[in-house]
């Protein structure tokens, strides 16, 4: 990702392979819809910053987990994170023509194939959770769990639909980390819980201590996009900056300033990363990507 971030670089280079090699096997090339099929490529293989999966990665790997271990859970939670981008940028919602610097999904194809594509997308990630890989039949089912409870009607889908009912009003700061927590955090958390479970261990200090992880970087993750939505432009973030404006959006730096937003994602940054400090050099990656969030560019 990043030359100042070497322990996370070496985990990308290992990871990034493996999951996109994962991604081109189970979204299917050919299928009874082959423009579908087409879809469903175009918005799950089509880059991005692929940090959901390094999650997943991360915590199998300081689980004591190897890579394979992690492929199915890892390649799950990119779906349900490229149907929940597919879906965000419909006209119906926040009505975006650029993702990853290219069009959106219903601009390269229509609305009607891209909310399909999104449909299958989700129930792909979960077919693969229940399918594919050698774990134990508690082990899928836990990995199942903690994905539906943070993609449903308690998790993403619940926080994208706050986002929706606020645009125009002003929100207040705990709102919106409500909100946020919802929408973006409770999948980031739910990547560290699948690769835990994806190893196969039986150490509760370990889950918890990633739960606590998760839910700090969930949130500094969020903040860093608001900053980065009106201190960067749309050619940078391959997406329309100034968007959360647009909508009439509470955001962090609206509500408190600039200054005070990057303290509060830095302060959350050395929260994640003191949580892990007692696992030594295996944190590592995760550590540099709780700073990797709240520093990058896009």
């Amino acid at each position: 990702m990043a030359s100042n971030f070497p322990a996370l670089d070496q985990l990308g280079e290992t990871s990034r392979a493996r999951l996109e090699q994962a991604l081109a096997t189970f979204v299917p090339a050919a299928s009874a819809a082959p423009r579908l099929s087409q879809a469903m490529r175009y918005a799950a293989l089509s880059g991005g910053k692929r940090i959901r999966p390094l999650l997943v990665y991360g915590a199998a790997q300081l689980a004591g987990a190897e890579p394979a271990k992690a492929d199915v859970p890892a390649a799950a939670v990119e779906l349900i994170h490229a149907y929940s981008l597919v879906h965000d940028d419909l006209p119906a919602m926040d009505d975006d023509d650029l993702r990853r610097g290219q069009p959106t999904c219903h601009k390269a194809f229509d609305e009607a194939t891209a909310i399909l594509a999104g449909d299958t997308l989700h129930t792909r990630a979960f077919e693969l959770l229940a399918n594919s890989g050698h774990y134990r039949a508690e082990t899928r089912i836990a990995m199942i769990q903690h994905l539906c409870l943070a993609a449903g009607v308690d998790g993403m889908a619940a926080g994208q639909m706050q986002d929706m009912l606020a645009q125009g009003q002003q929100q207040t700061v705990a709102a919106l980390e409500e909100m946020h927590y919802l929408k973006t955090g409770r999948l980031i958390t739910a990547s560290l819980q699948l690769g835990y479970f994806a190893a196969e261990v039986d150490a509760t200090a370990l889950i918890n201590d990633l739960n606590r992880f998760g839910d700090a970087i969930g949130l500094a993750f969020q903040i860093q996009d608001d900053i980065l939505d009106i201190t960067a432009g749309t050619e940078q973030l391959g997406k329309p900056s100034g968007s959360d404006q647009k909508l009439q959006k509470s955001t962090f730096p609206s509500l408190l300033g600039l200054e005070q937003s990057q303290q509060r994602a830095r302060e959350l940054c050395q929260q994640a990363q003191q949580t892990l400090a007692d696992y030594g050099e295996r944190a590592q990656p995760l550590q540099q990507l709780a700073q990797y969030i709240i520093s990058r560019d896009h």
